[in-house]
């Protein structure tokens, strides 16, 4: 994956609307987000596990307050994220659930969850869903890993690194062999076990 730019609206720390255009920034091979506590380094992690699996990692996924404190009551809740996925460029625009004033009249209603899957094919834009499960089976796909998985290993919570290492060996080697797609070689390996237990029967068959 191969992230392009990143454009959060009342989301977490950030009460109005921040881009980070990751690709100028990866021009140079590695980048850091760097900031004070609270400065939203978090956020923005957060924002793009939101925009791949519409949920963000660790605990924080538990308490459901995407929705920013400091965001105007008209602002919606928004992410967006451009991103390159094997040879897929895709845009993904999710909204969460939440409260929003009424269009006529006072008081407030709820909005339920959005999201807008698309594919740039040939410099254009094409949307491909904009149904949540349709849309989250599209990106589970391109991304070869469920969310459990990407933030496991590629979006790792803080405090949570210890908690992989000390994995048992059974869940780390389906979670490796998941990431670095080794089943090919595991194939190979069942085949030629089963050949040589097949070739031995037969040379047991031969000696009777």
């Amino acid at each position: 994956m191969r992230p392009h730019l990143l454009r959060v609206t009342a989301f977490g720390a950030f009460g109005g609307t921040a881009e980070v255009p990751f690709g100028a920034l990866a021009d140079s091979g590695l980048f850091l987000l760097h900031g004070e506590t609270g400065a939203g380094k978090t956020t923005l992690l957060d924002a793009i596990g939101f925009a791949l699996y519409g949920r963000v990692p660790g605990e924080r996924n538990k308490a459901k307050r995407l929705r920013s404190d400091h965001a105007s009551a008209a602002a919606r809740t928004e992410v967006m994220f451009e991103t390159t996925i094997g040879e897929r460029h895709l845009r993904i625009t999710r909204r969460p659930q939440q409260v929003r004033p009424k269009l006529h009249g006072p008081g407030t209603t709820s909005e339920p969850a959005k999201i807008l899957l698309a594919e740039e094919t040939g410099g254009t834009w094409h949307t491909i869903s904009t149904r949540a499960k349709e849309a989250d089976d599209e990106i589970a796909d391109a991304m070869g890993m469920s969310a459990e998985q990407f933030f496991q290993v590629v979006l790792l919570p803080q405090g949570r690194f210890a908690r992989f290492l000390h994995a048992d060996a059974d869940e780390r080697r389906a979670l490796l062999q998941k990431l670095f797609r080794t089943d090919r070689f595991r194939s190979v390996e069942d085949w030629l076990a089963e050949r040589r237990r097949a070739t031995h029967d037969r040379v047991l068959e031969a000696d009777q």
